[in-house]
């Protein structure tokens, strides 16, 4: 495996993490990391859930909307499970629990590659599916034996918010707030600025009845985002959809059992790479 390969590889697994903790919404400017080509890094012109809300919706909607976004916050920990599909480049699912307090996301999740480009890549690598686990400061992957044997054996890659930030001349713009900022509520601010927001209807989703709100979000690369909202004013279901360099990006998530339980505990020292040190080892 060349360098190139590795570095390329180490952002695909950033972008997984990204994307497997129900976050559809991209890096600024293509991804972290200059020296990765776009199959590695897709872009996503989808707005970013941490951008500014313009215009603030008004009346009953907006009303009922901010009364989810308390609830769903204030419950602070969920179980999720969520698909996603990125054109032709990626698609993987989601399973674990994910917790959001002030000092940030944690949790684990199982990410399992279903299909694209980067899934074959992971594929020959020997890995099909990844544990990560989410601290407030950086995230871990797992990788498999082989690719860990390119690595100097170890077995887990560390992923510094801060880090990513830095990467590429700025190409890694927004990854440390929208992993801090990754929970379900977000959708529900990304609704509140929409224009166009509507409340479409009662609804069984996986048997609970839940009221279904729709809107599009992001003005010229316009992305839609669907909720669906139990009588506890807690989020059930949510789907969102956007463009990519490589097509379409859909993301859906379900959520239950709020409150549950998360933990994440860092994997040991020694079996750990640091995504910077390592693209700076690999000339990347």
């Amino acid at each position: 495996m060349t360098g190139t390969t590795v570095c390329r590889t180490v952002v695909a697994i950033a972008l997984a993490g990204l994307t497997g903790c129900t976050s559809s919404s991209g890096p600024a400017d293509g991804g972290p990391g200059g020296s990765a080509p776009p199959s590695a890094t897709p872009q996503s012109s989808a707005p970013s859930s941490t951008a500014p809300p313009s215009p603030s919706l008004t009346g009953p909607s907006a009303e009922a909307l901010r009364a989810v976004e308390r609830a769903t916050g204030r419950a602070g920990s969920a179980r999720v499970e969520s698909t996603t599909v990125m054109g032709s480049e990626l698609s993987l699912k989601a399973a674990g629990a994910l917790g959001w307090r002030d000092d940030g996301l944690t949790g684990t999740l199982t990410i399992t590659y279903t299909g694209g480009t980067t899934a074959e890549t992971m594929r020959r690598l020997g890995t099909t599916a990844m544990e990560a686990r989410y601290l407030p400061d950086a995230y871990y992957a797992e990788v498999g034996d082989e690719f860990a044997d390119r690595v100097g054996g170890r077995h887990w890659i560390k992923y510094v918010y801060e880090d990513l930030e830095d990467l590429g001349g700025g190409a890694g713009a927004g990854f440390a707030d929208q992993m801090r900022n990754t929970t379900p509520n977000q959708a529900v601010k990304l609704l509140l600025t929409a224009e166009d927001v509507r409340r479409v209807g009662e609804e069984k989703t996986r048997g609970r009845r839940t009221t279904h709100w729709t809107g599009t979000v992001g003005g010229a690369t316009a992305q839609t985002v669907d909720i669906w909202v139990d009588d506890r004013d807690l989020l059930v279901k949510k789907v969102e959809r956007g463009r990519t360099e490589n097509g379409e990006l859909t993301q859906t998530a379900y959520y239950s059992e709020y409150g549950v339980t998360v933990s994440a505990e860092r994997p040991p020292a020694a079996d750990t790479a640091d995504f910077k040190e390592l693209l700076a080892s690999q000339g990347g």
